[in-house]
């Protein structure tokens, strides 16, 4: 007994080639047209956290204190030092990273607070851990892929490139 296979014609296949493409394309345009707004929301959400704790720092100075010669045990800083350029990191590089101006650098800078934050501490809830890790991961792809689109460090960078374009010219 001789079994037939019913085979589609290669044509037919063919025909969805187009449409698969298509597909593709669309899903890529689509990705990158949310990379912008995907790179302000991580700065916004990150920059938040970092600038909040900053200013409940800065709200108490003497707890503050207290918290950085007691619980807080910097490597190789005096606590009033480390908690002076703890609450001053936490301040300023979210407003940078907000605006996207200096992005790379007040990522890393941020990355470095954020880990001294896990350093310091003797115990550490897996809570609070997984959270520094998940801020970690976005100053990472921040510091590797920029602050993207809508940014002050994109901004400024084609208007000097415009201007180097327009130099040229004139010459």
């Amino acid at each position: 007994m001789k079994t037939t296979m019913s085979r589609t014609p290669i044509t037919s296949r063919a025909q969805w080639l187009p449409h698969i493409g298509a597909l593709l394309i669309a899903g890529r345009r689509l990705l990158d047209a949310l990379q912008a707004p995907a790179a302000l929301i991580a700065r916004l959400y990150v920059a938040q956290v970092f600038f909040l704790s900053g200013l409940t720092k800065l709200r108490d100075w003497d707890i503050t204190l207290a918290l950085f010669m007691d619980e807080y045990h910097v490597p190789l800083l005096p606590p009033a030092l480390a908690a002076w350029m703890g609450t001053t990191g936490e301040l300023l590089l979210p407003v940078l990273l907000v605006l996207g101006l200096g992005g790379r650098f007040a990522a890393l800078g941020l990355s470095v607070v954020n880990v001294m934050a896990v350093l310091s501490l003797s115990e550490i809830a897996p809570a609070a851990l997984q959270q520094h890790i998940t801020w970690g991961v976005l100053l990472a792809v921040i510091a590797l892929y920029g602050p993207g689109a809508w940014s002050a460090d994109r901004f400024m960078g084609k208007k000097m490139l415009w201007r180097r374009l327009h130099l040229r010219k004139q010459l």
